[in-house]
């Protein structure tokens, strides 16, 4: 592999950005000139992990962010400066609670079965004033605003060098538009391996956020931040390849096209589906969008139980053709790495126990709600997602109970945090009471 001191003279990079993501989904990075990089690529940078959301006191050594030379992308609106992941290391040892290095391990698990997983995000964001307060654009108020030509094209400068970065970046963009939220966008690239995706989902939440400030906005990625508007989903597409290139999912002979491996894949995504909430549905805010109340335009569009179906957008897992399972649990606040290495971990589960999905459902589930019992219930709160990963024994075998732990501290804490807090809504119902 090439160092990255020579990737950096190649590309006639003056700095590089060695990031990583912290357990809450925050990039932190240090900005290194090229003439030190050398060093940093072979030793790491040198990071304190108790001041990033890591599970970590003052009293720890420093943890090193050791960048990886095949994640190095270009900041196409900074050309002299590159962006490289990095994995940590404390005391000389890989820190189990790297979500990077937590999402190779997974991958090296289904590559010991003879698997890859391939995967797409559709990260879907908002556009704000800098306030956060509204959105963006007054003009933008259809009640049905998904798809509105005139609303894309206000923002037509900020999408076209997203779109333009993302095909200088290689990773074949198709489309973009307003999706079903007044003020909300999406973007969309090509599927690629679990561990690419992951990185380009990261990049991406870097470069949306950094140009949409230079066009005087704020980009917002929260599940819900305003209660009559859809919130900000994350639909994760998936798909396992054999050894030989080929789509392992897919099969002609098999119900909607898809092999019994699929199905053993699906069945993990469903068994383990309240626990995957806790990584997936990550923050306070997430449980604002799942289950939600119809908004202005008519429909959530998360799922309300633990259901598949198939093309049939309702449910919390779709099967739109006979490739791959799209998995639409994931909201916007959704960790890039997390979130791909915990479907694998539960998919995987799946097919070594070759676990059955249950039927397929069809019904409309927005209009029609399966009848109480017949599937289960996702979590209502965080603190629901927090005890069901905490009960999830398989779950927690197969992602490390030393992850498991650190994460489940913070997060505790979060959740803790803002129980203790007086909402505006208690204060102006209970004042009077």
């Amino acid at each position: 592999m090439t160092d990255l001191a020579s990737l950096a003279r190649d590309q006639e990079l003056r700095f590089l950005l060695i990031s990583f993501t912290d357990l809450f989904g925050m990039q932190r990075a240090k900005l290194v000139p090229a003439s030190a990089i050398a060093a940093m690529g072979r030793d790491g940078a040198g990071f304190a992990g108790f001041a990033a959301w890591l599970d970590l006191s003052p009293a720890d050594g420093d943890v090193m962010a050791i960048p990886d030379p095949a994640s190095l992308m270009r900041l196409p609106w900074q050309p002299e400066v590159g962006w490289v992941a990095a994995e940590l290391m404390l005391n000389g040892e890989p820190m189990d609670q790297c979500p990077r290095r937590l999402l190779r391990r997974q991958l090296e698990r289904a590559a010991a079965l003879g698997y890859e997983l391939r995967s797409g995000v559709e990260a879907e964001f908002f556009l704000l004033q800098p306030d956060g307060a509204a959105i963006a654009d007054p003009a933008d108020s259809q009640e049905k605003p998904c798809y509105d030509q005139l609303a894309l094209m206000r923002r037509y400068p900020l999408i076209a060098q997203l779109m333009d970065g993302m095909e200088q970046l290689g990773w074949g963009p198709y489309q973009a538009d307003h999706e079903d939220a007044n003020g909300q966008f999406e973007l969309n690239w090509t599927y690629a391996d679990a561990l690419t995706t992951a990185d380009r989902h990261a990049f991406f939440k870097v470069m949306v956020k950094a140009l949409a400030e230079t066009e005087g906005l704020r980009a917002s990625f929260m599940p819900k931040p305003f209660s009559g508007l859809t919130g900000n989903g994350c639909h994760t597409h998936l798909s396992l390849w054999d050894g030989a290139g080929v789509n392992a999912f897919h099969d002609p002979g098999g119900d909607l096209g898809l092999s019994r491996l699929a199905y053993h894949f699906l069945a993990g995504l469903i068994a383990h589906a309240p626990a995957l909430c806790c990584l997936t549905n990550p923050t306070v805010n997430s449980y604002r969008r799942l289950a939600a109340p119809p908004p202005s335009s008519g429909a959530s569009w998360s799922p309300a139980g633990v259901s598949y179906a198939g093309n049939n957008r309702t449910h919390m897992v779709r099967i739109p053709d006979d490739q791959r399972l799209e998995l639409r649990l994931p909201d916007g606040s959704a960790h890039p790495y997390l979130l791909q290495a915990a479907v694998l971990a539960a998919g995987l589960d799946g097919v070594q126990r070759q676990l059955d999905p249950g039927p397929r459902r069809d019904n409309d589930n927005a209009a029609q709600p399966l009848p109480a019992g017949s599937c289960a219930p996702l979590p209502a709160s965080l603190g629901e997602a927090l005890e069901a990963f905490a009960a999830d024994t398989v779950l927690r075998n197969a992602l490390g109970e030393s992850f498991c732990q650190a994460y489940e501290r913070l997060r505790r804490r979060q959740w803790n945090s803002f129980c203790r807090e007086v909402s505006s809504w208690e204060r102006a119902h209970g004042l009077d009471g």
